[in-house]
């Protein structure tokens, strides 16, 4: 190669690394001139916020953090998002980045590695919502309402419901320690489990007293429906003349589910629950189901883990056919969730309505007050006595005398 196109290069190159620069440092003069935004317009309201203090706090910690090198900017940027959602101080409003939304969607699906039990917030406090029956959880004596104080050595002050999850998942067949703080616990118990893989158990049935059917559902999935008409045929064929439904426990599931359910105990058209979301608007759900039991006795039973869609089919049976509610104070979460899933991955679960029933009472912060309250000690789960069932079949065999009453004067 010549000389001269050597020098000719040369001189292409250094002029492409000139205008390089020069972009450069227009670019930056330019951003010292267009500093972040310090008004945000918000769409729905038309008003002005300041955003002044944001960017301060930001570039204070660019400066200033020791360890500011090892968080990247899009870090913080979730995790100013997670402190928006936060701010609302909803306890089922949660922000997931990428990778916990993964997560959370594997956990929905039923199967999933852990203790067994659903936990929640309440008072801002961590808290077994309910132990799912045959999991270490419910193994190791873990009941509703139990305060969660420490996770192994981590305190659970001021975690959210999905951090609290990722400290206690784990490898199967590692342990973890849980700070169990109960109500009438002189001081707090430190309870060893050890982790499983999960799958959510749905339904156990039996006959008791030879007439009774005893249906213990434990979650309103997928299979619940179809394992309920199963249970039904089985008790009917064995000549049941009335049921106790068995709640206890269930921290809920798909809405659909309860609904479908409900559609065997009311008439087809019977109001189950309203959907109010923030606009006063109002989507109702009918009973469309098969009426098979309309006319059936049944006793419900439930306690502080009778949660969600567990509440619903409760308050609805309670407010269409007067069905009598036998053991505790329900847990009270009565509002419905939307999963919206952003670009990058990352989903937002935010509460956009409240559960109205029949009647026109709201579940959520308060829970359904049973009819007949029976409470259950761990004295009781020791010895294994259920006072809460015995209860229950003492107010079904009633029912079932007023029933046989009624048919033998309408015949």
């Amino acid at each position: 190669m010549s000389n001269k196109k050597i020098i000719l290069k040369i001189t292409i190159v250094a002029v492409v690394i000139l205008v390089l620069a020069e972009t450069f440092e227009l670019g930056f003069r330019t951003g010292q001139k267009t500093p972040a935004p310090s008004e945000l317009t918000d769409p729905s309201t038309s008003s002005t916020i300041n955003l002044n203090t944001f960017w301060q706090t930001w570039d204070t910690i660019n400066k200033k953090y020791l360890r500011a090198g090892e968080i990247n900017n899009q870090k913080k940027v979730y995790g100013a998002i997670g402190g928006l959602v936060h701010s609302l101080g909803d306890p089922y409003s949660e922000f997931f980045e990428p990778t916990d939304s993964q997560k959370f969607e594997e956990d929905i699906q039923g199967n999933f590695g852990g203790i067994g039990a659903e936990i929640g917030i309440k008072n801002d406090q961590i808290i077994i919502v309910s132990p799912l029956e045959g999991t270490p959880a419910s193994r190791a004596g873990l009941k509703p309402q139990d305060a969660i104080l420490k996770i192994n050595s981590t305190s659970t002050l001021g975690l959210t419901v999905e951090e609290a999850v990722k400290f206690i998942r784990g490898k199967t067949g590692t342990k973890v320690f849980l700070t169990i703080l109960r109500s009438d616990w002189d001081k707090p118990q430190d309870i060893p489990l050890i982790r499983e893989t999960i799958t959510v158990p749905t339904l156990d049935y039996k006959m008791k007293d030879d007439d009774i059917a005893y249906i213990s559902l434990h979650s309103f999935n997928a299979n619940a429906v179809n394992l309920f008409y199963e249970a039904m045929v089985k008790a009917l064929s064995h000549g049941s003349q009335g049921m106790i439904l068995d709640l206890r426990n269930n921290p809920g599931g798909y809405l659909q589910v309860s609904i479908d359910l409900a559609g065997w105990f009311l008439n087809r058209g019977d109001l189950v629950v309203s959907e109010a979301s923030r606009n006063n608007k109002s989507k109702e759900f009918y009973a469309r189901g098969n009426s098979a039991l309309k006319d059936f006795p049944v006793v419900i039973l439930t306690n502080n883990g009778s949660a969600s869609a567990s509440e619903i089919l409760a308050g609805t049976l309670r407010d269409n056919r007067n069905i009598k509610i036998v053991g505790e104070k329900t847990f009270g979460k009565g509002t419905v969730q939307e999963l919206e899933t952003m670009e990058d991955g990352s989903s937002l679960k935010l509460t956009v309505a409240h559960w109205i029933l029949p009647k026109g009472e709201t579940i959520d912060g308060k829970g359904l007050l049973p009819d007949f309250e029976v409470k259950l000690t761990d004295e009781d789960t020791k010895n294994k006595k259920d006072p809460q069932l015995d209860k229950a079949i003492e107010v079904l065999k009633k029912e079932i005398q007023k029933n046989q009453f009624t048919l033998f004067k309408l015949e």
